[in-house]
């Protein structure tokens, strides 16, 4: 029986779509804002890091409007999973990432919080002993206000970075441009999403195998794909603080953020085995704490970034297993 390509062709001019609409969204912005005359700091810090993650907001607000939770919600835990375990992990190998003091003791906690409060907003039936397991609209104003309290208590103590500005597009682009390319890069973003949540149903069902699997794994790997990019650029030019930051970051932005958003835009029902998922997210978020306490101080070596990728191995082949 022939194999319909069609789906995977989608995917994979939706990714496309959605890197490349990230991109000129962040430039547009980030010109548009020099107009303004707001720093590079600043710029790197709001624009471009939440840059990175436009494309995990596109997919999951266009999965929810069409009803398929298991994408969405598979597609923030499984690229916060795959953030730390592969995405650190190769950064990790490039160069050995030191950190300072105010990312261990502040931001990786915080995406533990984040993580956990997840978890309790998810299981309804385990904490209140009936209804249904759902993130609801309440749930989402929830992630929402923890999102908000993160913004507000980071932001300032983040400006010390250095190396931030070497992230922001250098483009003198004038008002009717920077505005084309955001435009024109919300329109990749949506038309990607759009594709990949598509082709992601078609191929769950060509395959038999639940939505979840391909959110947790082909669009989840699809969406990190900027944090990939920022995390190994950083790692090679030694701005460890940006090669974490950028994933730690970027995890609080995907639980809190969008997933909250995308429950408002649509309550997202929550399967019971997705605990398994949302454990390795602790997991990986519990681990990169450990990790900067063992060996060199505030350091995550060669050695425990092989583990991380080994681990990413060893849980990828388990959901294709269980599958």
């Amino acid at each position: 029986m022939p194999v319909n390509v069609l789906p995977y062709l989608m995917i994979l001019i939706g990714f496309g779509l959605l890197i490349k609409g990230a991109d000129l969204l962040v430039e547009g912005a980030s010109a548009l804002a020099r107009r303004f005359h707001v720093s590079d700091m600043v710029i790197g810090l709001t624009v471009v890091a939440f840059g990175t993650s436009t494309p995990e907001l596109a997919v999951n607000l266009l999965a929810a409007v069409k009803n398929t939770p298991d994408i969405a919600i598979g597609n923030v835990v499984g690229s916060n999973i795959a953030n730390i375990f592969l995405i650190l992990g190769i950064s990790s190998l490039i160069r050995p990432l030191r950190v300072t003091s105010e990312t261990v003791w502040r931001e990786i906690p915080m995406c533990l919080l984040a993580a956990f409060v997840l978890s309790l907003l998810a299981n309804d039936r385990f904490i209140d002993g009936g209804g249904i397991d759902i993130l609801s609209r309440i749930d989402g104003w929830v992630l929402l206000c923890f999102f908000i309290i993160f913004i507000y208590y980071t932001l300032a103590g983040a400006m010390h970075i250095k190396g931030i500005d070497a992230f922001v597009p250098q483009s003198a682009a004038n008002l009717r441009r920077s505005l084309f390319f955001i435009g024109l890069g919300f329109t990749g973003l949506i038309g990607g999403g759009h594709m990949i949540v598509n082709g992601a149903v078609t191929i769950s069902r060509q395959l038999g195998v639940g939505e979840k699997l391909i959110g947790l794994t082909v669009v989840a790997l699809g969406t990190s794909l900027p944090e990939l990019a920022t995390s190994t650029i950083a790692a090679r030019k030694n701005n460890a603080d940006i090669a974490v930051g950028n994933v730690v970051g970027s995890n609080i932005f995907n639980t809190l953020f969008i997933l909250g958003l995308s429950a408002l835009f649509q309550p997202l029902p929550f399967r019971t085995d997705g605990n398994l998922d949302i454990a390795a997210m602790l997991a990986a978020t519990l681990l990169l704490f450990a990790f900067m306490h063992t060996g060199q101080r505030h350091v995550l070596d060669r050695w425990e970034g092989i583990l991380f990728v080994t681990l990413y191995v060893c849980y990828t082949v388990m959901l294709i297993v269980q599958a």
